[in-house]
């Protein structure tokens, strides 16, 4: 899939607030500074389309970006919220869990995990309840430059087995950098093909 247009359509904190017209959604989500807003700006070929900050959990809205004139690629809030007081958190926590489990035209989540590290367990938490609620999603190990291909790899393995300690099947799953646009192509044909079986 080549992106050719992606342009803003609209922030809400409630799915009553998602643009008019509906289309078919793919939402990104993951811890704060995992690198979500790079990565969107990096597969759409705009780096200024998703706003991206030193400062955590930046994000706290759902952002609606119409992509060639057919689906919705969706940014959310960060999990995991840094440097903000309980009761933001708790807006924050209420406001994707209500678009992960009511909104109808969200076809596929695709979670965001940093390569860096193991899968911790506010990511393993997060997951296991997009199980236990049927979401269909994804992962995207992000930042897949900072190390070397053989340490990446070592990673990506050593978290598919803890996920295999809860998970008969593992969901896609695949390997990204902004900096150097590895993933992009293979990522864009997974939601071509997605969008293909609706």
């Amino acid at each position: 899939m080549k992106i050719s247009s992606a342009t803003f359509a609209g922030s809400s904190t409630r799915i009553s607030g998602k643009p008019g017209r509906k289309l078919p959604e793919f939402a990104f989500i993951g811890r704060s500074n995992v690198g979500k807003s790079s990565l969107i700006n990096m597969l759409t070929g705009n780096n200024k389309l998703a706003r991206t900050s030193a400062t955590p959990g930046k994000t706290q809205l759902i952002n609606h970006f119409l992509i060639n004139d057919s689906w919705y690629l969706v940014d959310l809030p960060g999990y995991g919220f840094a440097k903000l007081s309980q009761s933001a958190r708790a807006e924050l926590a209420r406001i994707i869990r209500e678009y992960i489990l009511a909104s109808p035209e969200l076809v596929l989540l695709f979670v965001l995990v940093d390569s860096r590290h193991d899968i911790g367990k506010i990511d393993l938490d997060f997951i296991r309840d997009l199980g236990e609620n049927g979401v269909p999603f994804a992962i995207i190990f992000t930042k897949g430059d900072k190390q070397g291909p053989n340490v990446l790899a070592a990673q990506v393995e050593k978290d598919r087995q803890i996920l295999l300690e809860e998970w008969e099947e593992l969901p896609p799953m695949f390997v990204s950098s902004a900096q150097t646009g590895a993933g992009k192509e293979v990522i864009l044909s997974y939601i071509e093909n997605v969008l293909a079986n609706l």
